[in-house]
């Protein structure tokens, strides 16, 4: 191979290890800030424990919403580790999926917020599901982009891609279901994740590991 093609192929694939660097500091960011979803507001004098026993009750919802929301951060990062684990090379269209991917894990801390304060409405809740399914499709995106596009040297059973394949489209098809349950019921669509759960017990086949 002449100098001139492998400085083609340097130009136009790039190291992995900046996107899963840039990856880990947003999610560190993306989870820290989610705990300012949960505000202690200003009491009037005296403070007392029942004061504050009620206050603690009448914030269960929103430790809800931000444990769910955290969790749910956690796998999408689990996802992203193991996805780059498999992937060894990056071009440009990887590289732009990514960063809109990440940009939508940004906004988790600020849909999760509407959700703590109006889950009983269903545009808040739509919103949060929206950016849930965003998510996980981009996620699928990256995937099914890097497999087909020659940016992994995993060998690929067939069994192991139709895993994959469906396995990726759990997290989307999740949200698509929980966006159905606000039209029933806003304030407990959020349930629909728990699918996760199910899937992760079931034999860790969100991904489709072998």
């Amino acid at each position: 191979m002449d100098k001139s093609v492998k400085k083609d192929l340097k130009e136009k694939f790039m190291d992995t290890s900046r996107i899963e660097t840039l990856a880990d500091g947003i999610f560190a960011i993306a989870m820290t800030l989610l705990v300012l979803t949960l505000e202690v507001p200003n009491f009037p004098d005296p403070v007392t424990n029942a004061t504050m026993i009620n206050f603690l009750i009448s914030t269960i919802p929103q430790f809800f919403v931000y444990g769910m929301s955290f969790v749910l951060l956690a796998v999408f990062w689990r996802i992203n580790h193991r996805e780059f684990n498999r992937i060894d090379k990056s071009d440009g269209i990887l590289l732009r999926i990514t960063i809109i991917w990440l940009m939508f894990v940004v906004l988790v801390p600020f849909s999760t917020s509407l959700i703590g304060d109006y889950g009983n409405l269903q545009v808040p809740e739509l919103f949060f599901h929206f950016n849930m399914f965003i998510i996980g499709i981009l996620a699928f995106i990256t995937w099914y982009y890097a497999v087909n596009w020659g940016l992994t040297s995993f060998k690929w059973t067939k069994k192991a891609y139709k895993r994959s394949f469906y396995g990726y489209l759990i997290f989307p098809v999740l949200a698509v279901l929980a966006m159905l349950l606000t039209f029933i019921t806003p304030s407990y669509s959020s349930l629909a994740y728990l699918g996760i759960l199910f899937f992760e017990t079931m034999g860790n086949k969100l991904i489709g590991e072998e």
